[in-house]
């Protein structure tokens, strides 16, 4: 079992005001698996996800991950799991506005344990800028590349410490239909290849590509 959530509860305390966001959500991922999160906006998925990816940390409630509670561990040892074991492909793409893609990919390695050389670590990021078909467009910056490349980008920036599980919060929001296809392809390739995939969305139509869809509303599982 690659993800065991056990009553995941998360709280925010504004001043005097309690406002509950998880109430108590128990789950269970496979290692492999290629999972649909689905909600209405204000439902609590983008707060699971944020857990499930070690940016967060419950207010009570047990996280697994293989094995390890990392739920209460300390925000260096989340940053290590992050690191070593998670990929994150968000919305807005958050790639460095004036750095190029090829350094944009190489970037997560020099937070790695890996021991690479440079020329290692730039094998790596050209391997795996060509794997998501951008081998022409290495040197340019985010300005100079559509939504769609872009995404790319940092779908090959995820992926550069070969993590087990990728998290994809809303990964076509900002593109059109056409290139959302194409990069909801590269995610069902991405799993066949073994990759265990976390797809938050709220369109029907892009949870489809998963093989699980878990809904939630009001920060429970229904």
């Amino acid at each position: 079992m690659l993800i065991q959530l056990n009553q995941i509860v998360k709280t925010y305390f504004l001043g005097e005001v309690t406002v509950p966001v998880l109430k108590g959500i128990s789950l269970e991922i496979d290692e492999g698996e290629y999972v649909a999160l689905m909600g209405a906006s204000g439902s609590g998925k983008s707060t699971l996800m944020n857990i499930l990816g070690c940016l967060d940390r419950p207010t009570s409630g047990d996280y697994l991950f293989n094995g390890i509670e990392v739920g209460r561990a300390s925000s260096d040892a989340r940053s290590i799991v992050r690191n070593e074991s998670i990929g994150f492909v968000f919305q807005n793409f958050n790639l460095l506005p004036r750095t190029s893609a090829l350094d944009n990919v190489m970037m997560p390695m020099s937070y790695s344990k890996q021991t690479l050389s440079d020329h290692e670590m730039l094998a790596r990021a050209k391997a795996m800028l060509i794997k998501v078909g951008l081998a022409e467009r290495m040197n340019h910056t985010p300005a100079q590349l559509s939504g769609g490349q872009q995404q790319r980008v940092a779908i090959a920036r995820s992926l550069i410490n070969s993590p087990r599980v990728l998290f994809a919060d809303e990964p076509t929001g900002n593109l059109d239909t056409k290139t959302s296809e194409e990069v909801m392809a590269m995610f069902d390739h991405l799993h066949e290849e073994g990759i265990t995939v976390i797809l938050v969305t709220h369109s029907d139509e892009i949870a489809r590509s998963a093989k699980r869809i878990i809904r939630m509303q009001d920060g429970c599982l229904v």
